[in-house]
């Protein structure tokens, strides 16, 4: 399908929250991205008044700043930044146009689909205020450029999105995404933000035969993420199924399924990060924690030289399967730190 197509479907289907424009992306390579970025995210700075622009730019060295996110709601954690519910249209229209750029057609409608799954939550809330599409932030760290390092933030309630771009290089880790709820009707279609997630991690836990599942079934319950939010520079060991002992097909189910976080960034950066994770990928585990039936609550981790990736149904707030947490995080360059850190 035409990535703008898809694009252009979820911008009318969520437009709520976004007005009627849309940003159509091509595929372009690393630097012409770049600069596209930078561009776009200056061009939302100038739509700012000068109060507006001291709250969304910090230092690009501001640790407290670049830390401050989390998949919780704005009433227990507070952000920083501009609020887009305190935004105008078109300026919140200039701020959204930064996250279509720096993210692919696919990304975009991710992050789109979470957001409004917030609103319907809201909704089912009885209108709290903390829950909702106003309740997501926008802030950069050092001023946008096609060749030195800066970060956008944007996030809130199940999203937080930290896209640190350096010259040609970026990353998109670390980054929360996460539902609740998981699946909801809007206009007469079901929006599941993270469906092709645990329908791929499915096909591929039923994939193993009954060896493969012995060690990639791990022997204890896990409930929620390990490296979420706050866990900046900690660790897991390895565990599961290593990508040696997957077959050539399974190894190819495992890189799809990583790419519903990879393929988070535009092309370029997206495909840069699959042609590294090919080539540690039989470094690369597979762990499973829960049911195996399909639509069932389970937990499941990828982990690599360079990625680590858990998806967590959680225990509070109804149903499991309806409320998901899920990490993305690069054990070797979160944040990009060895792009811009000495």
């Amino acid at each position: 399908m035409n990535k703008s197509i898809i694009l252009t479907s979820t911008l009318a289907l969520l437009g709520g929250f976004l007005g009627p424009n849309s940003f159509a992306q091509t595929s372009p390579a690393m630097g012409e991205a770049t600069k596209r970025i930078a561009a776009t995210a200056n061009k939302f700075l100038a739509s700012l008044g000068e109060s507006q622009r001291a709250k969304v730019v910090y230092d690009f060295k501001d640790e407290a700043q670049r830390k401050r996110w989390s998949n919780f709601p704005t009433g227990i954690f507070r952000r920083a930044g501009l609020r887009m519910g305190d935004l105008a249209q078109p300026q919140r229209e200039a701020a959204l146009a930064v996250l279509a750029a720096a993210l692919s057609p696919q990304g975009y409608q991710k992050v789109l689909e979470i957001v409004e799954g917030d609103e319907v939550l809201k909704k089912a809330e009885g209108g709290r205020l903390i829950f909702g599409r106003d309740e997501y932030y926008v802030s950069f760290l050092g001023q946008p450029s096609p060749t030195e390092p800066w970060m956008i933030q944007f996030g809130g309630h199940h999203l937080g999105l930290n896209i640190t771009l350096a010259g040609e290089q970026g990353t998109l880790a670390p980054s929360h995404t996460g539902a609740q709820p998981a699946i909801y009707e809007l206009e007469g279609k079901t929006v599941r933000p993270l469906g092709r997630e645990i329908d791929k991690a499915f096909a591929l836990i039923s994939s193993l035969d009954e060896a493969q599942r012995k060690q990639a079934i791990l022997g204890f319950q896990m409930h929620d993420l390990v490296l979420g939010p706050g866990r900046d520079g900690q660790m897991i060991q390895p565990e599961g199924i290593k990508g040696l002992a997957l077959t050539e097909k399974q190894r190819e189910m495992l890189l799809d399924l990583a790419s519903e976080w990879t393929g988070i960034m535009h092309e370029a950066v997206a495909k840069a990060k699959m042609d590294e994770m090919k080539r540690n990928i039989a470094e690369t585990w597979f762990a499973w924690s829960g049911p195996t039936e399909k639509g069932s609550a389970a937990y499941f981790r990828i982990q690599g030289p360079t990625v680590i990736i858990e998806y967590a149904p959680q225990r509070m707030g109804g149903e499991p399967t309806k409320h998901i947490h899920t990490i993305y995080r690069d054990p070797s360059n979160d944040y990009g730190a060895k792009w811009w850190k000495r």
